[in-house]
């Protein structure tokens, strides 16, 4: 099983086997790539020096969607790729990635008029080979009133609406990581490189520590591949200097609120003045509003929100909507992400490409950067293409095509909600209710079943046994190993049900604890790190 509790096991595996890939970097592009080179009958070890998608993977604005604002910049290439994406993504994790309707006010002085806007959107759907049925509507004043009677009426003119695609990006960090695991994949989070280690002048593997049991030890591998994200030219400097092509960090914010107080009826992308464009998308009765996009040169492991972010983003929504204007009071929840940009001298945050790139050092480490969560599959195949080249051209092993496009992730067996609650037995639908179970099935596909089946037996409140079911899994499949791993990445409720989780978290902890066998002082660190981002995310500097 994909657990914590055969850390030991997998820490010797990383210690005494040799590898044909060791990926730097438990993100979705290094979740990506092991999975793609496990699939292709490649041996994979990854590492990852915090949680799996603690950084950039889980901060994103949850969307797996094509960038319709890129085909402003011509980027017409990359629109058509992660269009095209959009579909295979959630074909093969069906749970976590969940068409939704999008809708484009068309407001006066903005950015779309309705003929660029209907011509663009057209465009779009082209490129991205989007069903008729799935096409764009251009909607009429009065239209777009009713489809959103919360848009402020001075300078609506009209609308769209435009098919995307939502998602929890950790969790399919998550899934992504447990698919690859069942494909032969060796994973460990908490695990940091050191130094890479270098013979006959090619990069061989690396030297690196597991964090928790404080050993340090070495992983040996005929290719490295540094997917490290905002981290990427921190691991590329230590094979050379970086010179040339490098990253550019750019910060994206966003706000929660309570559904209530932003009560939106569907998912909108709305002109801000300087040019930008936020969105704001209900989920799990919240609404969340973003993102910004400005340059970043602070800490990599603990992005903030800032007063200037805050005052942005609400001065934003209370320009487009006409409601009791939202303050910082209303804020629920919060986070911040940056995003591993190439640099291009002379564009500002928001002309830079999202495109990515793979530079290769003098001695052999593949390092990728760029790119979008929506086009993390194709930036793995990229990836383990080359990897797979070199390997050929060195007399090691024949190249074998990616084979992704058609591979069902964990729990993406099960097509849709309606699906799942007829599979259970009448008695745990009735006990737990549809709501709960639908949101169970929106975390962990057909993998819920046993969840619930379990919880079913536990004494308590329905929701609270749920819970509590679901660390006991997160432990056992999911490689949780702190109790911010699994408030935050497993199940986002920091994001998006704070209270509950702040409500849950001394019992969570406790039973953690047992189940990891921790003392009081390592019980303490955990619940004093959890306690310190549930401050950070409503806390602004």
């Amino acid at each position: 099983m994909f657990s914590v509790l055969h850390r030991a096991e997998t820490v010797s595996r990383l210690d005494s086997e040799t590898f044909d890939l060791l990926v730097i970097g438990g993100g979705v592009t290094g979740a990506g790539i092991a999975l793609d080179a496990s699939q292709r009958g490649l041996s994979v070890a990854l590492i990852e020096k915090q949680d799996f998608g603690a950084g950039t993977s889980s901060r994103s604005t949850k969307l797996i969607h094509g960038g319709l604002r890129y085909l402003k910049q011509f980027e017409f290439a990359l629109v058509r790729e992660v269009g095209l994406e959009r579909e295979i993504v959630h074909r093969n994790a069906p749970h976590i990635v969940i068409p939704e309707r999008m809708l484009l006010p068309i407001v006066k002085g903005g950015s779309l008029g309705r003929w660029s806007a209907s011509v663009g959107l057209y465009v779009y759907d082209m490129l991205a080979g989007v069903r008729r049925k799935e096409r764009r509507k251009m909607l009429t004043l009065n239209e777009a009133e009713e489809r959103e009677p919360l848009l402020r009426k001075e300078g609506l003119v009209a609308g769209a609406l435009y098919w995307e695609y939502r998602t929890d990006d950790a969790r399919l960090v998550t899934e992504l990581a447990k698919t690859a695991y069942s494909k032969g994949a060796v994973l460990i989070n908490y695990c940091q490189l050191d130094n890479l280690t270098v013979v006959d002048s090619k990069v061989v593997g690396g030297a690196v520590t597991d964090l928790i049991a404080k050993q340090s030890f070495q992983i040996s591998a005929k290719k490295t591949v540094n997917a490290a994200g905002p981290w990427v030219d921190r691991v590329r400097s230590l094979a050379e200097e970086v010179n040339g092509k490098r990253l550019h960090l750019t910060k994206g914010v966003h706000l929660v609120f309570s559904h209530e107080r932003l009560p939106i009826r569907q998912a909108l992308y709305f002109d801000v003045e300087g040019g930008r464009m936020l969105f704001a998308i209900p989920r799990d009765g919240c609404t969340y509003v973003g993102t910004t996009d400005t340059n970043y040169t602070d800490d990599l492991e603990r992005p903030q929100v800032t007063r200037s972010d805050v005052d942005y983003v609400l001065a934003a929504i209370n320009r487009i909507f006409d409601i009791r204007p939202l303050t910082e009071d209303d804020i629920r929840s919060t986070w911040a992400g940056l995003r591993p940009l190439i640099h291009e001298d002379g564009k500002s945050p928001s002309e830079l490409s999202r495109k990515d790139e793979i530079f290769v050092s003098r001695q052999g480490l593949i390092s990728i950067a760029g790119g979008k969560l929506t086009g993390f599959r194709k930036m793995a195949e990229r990836t383990v293409d080359l990897c797979l080249h070199r390997m050929e051209e060195e007399g090691g092993r024949a190249f074998i095509p990616c084979s992704t496009h058609d591979l069902t992730l964990s729990g993406g067996e099960v097509r849709n909600a309606p699906s799942f609650l007829q599979s259970l037995p009448e008695d745990t639908v009735n006990y737990f209710g549809k709501t709960l179970l639908s949101q169970l099935y929106h975390r962990y596909g057909g993998n819920a079943a046993g969840i619930a089946q379990a919880a079913i037996m536990r004494e308590g409140p329905p929701a609270t046994a749920l819970i509590l079911e679901e660390l006991d899994y997160g432990v056992n499949h999911e490689m949780v190993t702190d109790l911010s791993d699994f408030l935050i990445r497993r199940t986002g409720r920091l994001y998006f049900a704070k209270a509950e989780a702040d409500l849950h978290a001394e019992r969570l902890n406790r039973d953690l604890a047992d189940l990891l066998g921790w003392d009081s002082d390592r019980a303490q660190q955990s619940i004093d790190t959890y306690r310190k981002e549930s401050e950070e995310v409503v806390t602004f500097v």
